[in-house]
C-alpha cells in the first residue's frame, strides 16, 4: 500500500522508485548547533526501501526528535571547521501523477476539525490580515470547495514570475504578490494565505519533486515547495509553481510556512559551500525489490 502526499492510501502496485538525496556542506568559525528537516515523511515510510538517515563528515552523533506538526527533525552539534551532511534513500513511487479531485466541498469554519484551524491563521510568511481584502476581491465569486482552490493557484501561477536570480529567504506573502517574484516557496506562500483569507486551512509542504514526465532541460535540484489545502473532508494537494499533476512527488515535511519546516537551521554565523538535491529515476531493470 502505498501513501500519497495527501496522506490518504492508496491501494497500489510500485511502479517507480527514485533515489532521493541531499548533500551539504558548510564552514563554521565556531561549533554550532543544527537542526535538520530533512527526512521523507512518516506518511511515505512505509515505502522507503533504503532509509534516508542523515550522516555527517566529520562523523558525529545526530539525535531524532519530532516537531510539534509530527515531522521527523534531527539536532547535531556541528564542529568548528567544514562539515558534510549527506543523506542517500531509495523509495517506492505508484509512479502516477497527482490526482485531483474537483467534487471536493468547502466546509464552513464552524464544521472544520480543532486541528486544521490553525492553518486559518496568519504566520510568519503568510500574512492573512494584509491579504484579506485582496483574496476576497479576486476570488468571492468563485465556487467554495475544489475550483476556488484552483483559482487561487491559477492566480499565483500567472502572478509570479519564477526566477531563482530573485530568491530572498524574508520575502512574505504580501511582498510576492507586490514584487511578482519569486521561487517555489512565495508560490506556496501566496496561495496559502489567499485560502486562509477564503476561510480554507493551507499548510505547507516540503520535499522532493522528480523531473518525470517534464519536458527537458531540467533545471538543477533543489527541493520543492507545494501545499495542501483541507477540502471535502480531507487534505488536498496543490503547487501553483508548477500548476500542472506532476509525477515523483515525496513529502518531506509540513507546517505553517516555511519557518516552521526549515530544511537547515544554523545558531550561529556559518557559510553554505555546497548544496546538492537530486530526486532521480531509477531504469526499472535496477529496481530494488523492497522488503515488507
Amino acid at each position: 500500500m502505498l501513501i500519497h502526499a495527501s496522506g490518504a492510501p492508496q491501494n497500489r502496485v510500485s511502479l517507480m522508485q527514485f533515489k532521493v538525496g541531499y548533500e551539504l556542506v558548510y564552514s563554521f568559525p565556531q561549533p554550532t548547533p543544527l537542526i535538520l528537516v530533512v527526512n521523507v515523511h512518516d506518511s511515505r515510510r512505509s515505502d522507503m526501501v533504503v532509509a534516508d538517515d542523515p550522516v555527517s563528515e566529520p562523523l558525529l552523533p545526530i539525535a531524532a526528535y519530532r516537531d510539534a506538526f509530527g515531522n521527523q527533525c534531527h539536532r547535531v552539534l556541528a564542529p568548528r571547521g567544514r562539515f558534510r551532511l549527506s543523506a542517500n534513500g531509495i523509495i517506492d513511487d505508484s509512479g502516477l501523477p497527482d490526482e485531483p479531485e474537483y467534487t471536493a466541498g468547502q466546509a464552513m469554519v464552524q464544521d472544520l476539525p480543532d486541528e486544521t484551524l490553525v492553518f486559518l491563521l496568519g504566520s510568519r510568511y503568510c500574512e492573512t490580515d494584509l491579504l484579506s481584502d485582496t483574496a476576497w476581491r479576486l476570488f468571492g465569486g468563485t465556487a467554495p470547495g475544489y475550483a476556488r482552490v484552483q483559482a487561487i493557484c491559477d492566480f499565483v501561477h500567472n502572478h509570479l514570475v519564477f526566477d531563482y536570480q530573485n530568491a530572498r529567504a524574508t520575502r512574505t506573502a504580501t511582498q510576492g504578490f507586490n514584487e511578482r517574484t519569486g521561487v517555489c516557496r512565495d508560490y506556496a506562500h501566496l496561495a496559502i494565505a489567499f485560502c486562509r483569507c477564503m476561510n480554507i486551512p493551507a499548510r505547507y509542504c516540503t520535499g522532493y519533486l522528480s523531473d518525470v514526465g517534464t519536458p527537458p532541460p531540467y533545471a538543477v535540484g533543489d527541493f520543492a515547495a507545494w501545499f495542501e489545502a483541507w477540502i471535502g473532508g480531507r487534505w488536498h494537494l496543490f503547487d501553483p509553481r508548477n500548476n500542472v499533476p506532476r509525477i515523483g512527488r515525496i513529502l518531506m515535511a509540513r507546517g505553517r510556512d516555511a519557518s516552521d519546516v526549515a530544511i537547515v537551521t544554523t545558531f550561529g554565523p556559518n557559510t553554505l559551500e555546497r548544496f546538492t538535491v537530486w530526486t532521480d529515476e531509477i531504469p526499472r531493470g535496477e529496481m530494488t525489490q523492497a522488503v515488507r
